[in-house]
Order: structure tokens, then C-alpha cells, then sequence
């Protein structure tokens, strides 16, 4: 049996999908074999999530054996009642740890209550699981904070300040999962900004490098030209959700990753330049003239009306076009690339991610009021 938290959020409701088709047997047992699940899914969700959550796993193939259950990670032993708490720690095989507060901006105390007071809960629930074999945590790249340059895959704590609450609660949770993992059997993932379906563009939000789009939109809609935001030559690390499920799936059937964190980035990424360049040829052809400095650009955003603009675009983000800092991957290459999972280079799925948005870039259900990374 899979625990995943995080469901069904953009990322969850695409894992759970992947897990159903592993545990499906197509390969004849040989996924169960090789570690994966053996079918059974359970997704701990948020009451006021539950039925929304219901009517997600009954529309998945095979959603059949996806059990949802109402609990919260916010609270100890995740809420759960004592008899099927002793029930999911006697069954559970692998805990998907996904569930978190993405939004920059948000305040302290949500982000410690959820990030990590949350993942503590769910480390207490996998020292408790008599049967457990891996515990997939999904971090963030992004840990780094305000480091610059190169950042390793081993390297977690190194004297680093933080942009926002985000990054400071992320780190935290991880530093709390490292202390375990001598006790769990664990795998930490560190995903890049994660940005719709490579071949669809599917996505769930507008958000995250999707505000350029949406800034891009608007000034064109008004004829005004399409400026380069942020510092032209920051790497910015984007990569698909098909992708990063895809290496968590993996990740969490490879021995070889057992103990061992992961960046799940662009080994080459592109540069803030070549993605404001990218995404308005893109969308109409446009070619960026000129150059909106950085500073300006987060100081213009405190304003209502530049916000409106530039389409709600928080200030936030804007420290995300400026960052310059690599993430090295060369452990989760070397343990997935034999496996056939490499990201698509950004040029690639650019065509599919624009036109998903330009199709559905006015639905009320993609718009977003914060700025997310994953």
C-alpha cells in the first residue's frame, strides 16, 4: 500500500494516476518486483478537500483502489482515528510525502504549521509503520535560499539566509527528515519549478514563470512591447510535472536512491534572457526589446495598478529572475538517465505549455492570487 499526502493537488493527482498504472501488473509483476506498489493507494486529505478528492480518484483508471481518507498532516498522527492509524502503519509500504504550503508570500506561521510541523507528523507516522520501505519526500530545489553559484545535491545546511517563509520552512522540514533518515528509509527529491505536461502543457495554474505569460498577454493585448525582465543571464531552473512524477515514481523503486537526495532540475538550464525571449515568440512572435531593471520591477509592484498591468504578477517573484544559482544533479543523472528519464529541454515543451495557456488563459479556474513554485 502508498500513502500520499498532497492529493489532489497539481503534482498529487498526477502521482496517484502513475501509481495506479504500476500497480496495474502490465509488466507482469515485475514493477512489484522491483519495489513498486502493489495497487493500493491511500490519500489523506483536508475535510473540506474530501469530496473534491472522492470525485478526483473516482475519475482516475483504476481509481477503484484509491482510498481517501479524511485526516490533516497538521495535527499528530495526521488526525486519524487510533484504529485506522494502527491499520495504515501495520499495511503502508511507501509514503509519498508531497503535501505543503507553495505560496511565497505566505505568512510564518501557516508555513511552520504546514510545512513543517506537518512533516514531522508524517516522520512519526513512518517511525511507526512496521512495514514501511521508502519515504519519498518531496523538497524544493530551492532550499538553497540565497545561495548563488553551484549548490550540490549533497549539501543542505550551509550558513544560507532565505528569500521568504517558503524556502525557510522547506529547509527546516528537510533538515528534520535528515535527522531520520537514519531510522526511515528515505529519499529526498529536490524539484526545480515545475511547469505544465511537456507534451499537453497541462497544467492546473497560472502561476510561477506562468505570470510572464499572463504579463506578456496583457501588454500585447494593449500593443505595448515586451520588455526583459529580471537579470538576463540568472539560470532559471524549470522542469514538466511529467518528468518530476515520473523520477519520483522511479526514485522510489531504485535501491541506488535509498538515502540519497536528488535535484530534480534542468541539468542545462535556460538563462531569465532566453525565457522571456522564448515565451513571447511563442505566444505572438514577439521579439523583447529593452530591459526592465530588476529593482524597478519590485518596487513598481508594490502598486496596485502596475500589479494589474502586469496581471497580478506578485513582487515576490520577481527575486526568482535575478538568482543566480545553478543546482549540479549529476547523482539523480547518473541513477534516472540509464532509466530513460532526462528533463526535455525548455524549447521542447515551450509550443505545448504557451498554447495550453492561450487557450485557456481567461477560465476563471486557472487563475491564482500567489506566486508558487511547484
Amino acid at each position: 500500500m502508498d500513502l500520499v499526502t498532497g492529493f489532489p493537488g497539481f503534482i498529487g493527482r498526477r502521482l496517484v494516476a502513475e501509481l495506479l498504472r504500476e500497480g496495474e501488473g502490465d509488466d507482469g509483476g515485475a514493477s512489484a518486483a522491483a519495489g513498486g506498489g502493489d495497487g493500493r493507494v491511500v490519500c489523506v486529505v483536508e475535510e473540506r478537500m474530501f469530496e473534491a478528492a472522492r470525485a478526483a480518484a473516482a475519475a482516475l483508471p483504476g481509481g477503484e483502489r484509491v482510498e481517501v481518507v479524511a485526516g490533516d498532516i497538521v495535527e499528530r498522527r495526521l488526525g486519524l482515528s487510533p484504529a485506522y492509524y494502527d491499520r495504515l502503519t501495520s499495511e503502508v509500504r511507501r509514503v509519498f510525502h508531497l503535501a505543503a504550503i507553495y505560496d511565497l508570500a505566505v505568512p510564518i506561521e501557516i508555513a511552520q504549521r504546514v510545512n513543517v510541523d506537518g512533516t514531522g507528523n508524517v516522520l512519526e507516522l513512518c517511525g511507526d509503520a512496521s512495514s514501511l520501505e521508502r519515504l519519498v519526500y518531496v523538497s524544493t530545489a530551492y532550499v538553497a535560499g540565497l545561495r548563488t553559484q553551484i549548490v550540490y545535491e549533497h549539501e543542505l545546511g550551509m550558513g544560507q539566509g532565505f528569500k521568504n517563509h517558503y524556502e525557510s520552512t522547506k529547509f527546516q522540514a528537510e533538515v528534520w527528515v535528515e535527522r531520520e533518515r537514519g531510522e526511515i528509509p528515505t529519499t529526498i527529491l529536490r524539484p526545480a519549478i515545475v511547469v505544465g505536461d511537456s507534451r499537453t502543457g497541462e497544467t492546473a495554474k497560472f502561476d510561477g514563470p506562468y505570470y510572464l505569460l499572463r504579463t506578456i498577454a496583457q501588454l500585447r493585448r494593449r500593443r505595448l512591447p515586451v520588455a526583459q525582465f529580471g537579470r538576463s543571464e540568472a539560470a532559471f531552473n524549470v522542469v514538466p510535472v511529467d518528468y518530476v512524477v515520473a523520477a519520483m515514481v522511479e526514485a522510489a523503486k531504485l535501491d541506488g536512491a535509498l538515502g540519497e537526495t536528488l535535484h530534480l532540475v534542468d541539468p542545462q538550464p535556460l538563462t531569465t534572457r532566453e525565457l522571456v525571449t522564448t515565451l513571447a515568440r511563442e505566444y505572438d512572435g514577439t521579439v523583447p526589446r529593452g530591459a526592465l531593471p530588476p529593482g524597478l520591477a519590485a518596487v513598481a509592484l508594490r502598486s496596485p495598478a502596475v500589479r494589474r498591468l502586469f496581471d497580478g504578477t506578485p513582487r515576490e517573484s520577481i527575486a526568482y529572475l535575478n538568482h543566480p544559482v545553478t543546482f549540479d544533479s549529476r547523482r539523480t543523472v547518473d541513477l534516472l538517465g540509464p532509466r530513460g528519464l532526462t528533463p526535455p529541454r525548455f524549447a521542447e515543451y515551450a509550443p505545448a505549455m504557451v498554447r495550453f495557456f492561450a487557450e485557456h488563459a481567461t477560465h476563471p479556474a486557472f487563475r491564482s492570487a500567489g506566486m508558487k513554485l511547484d
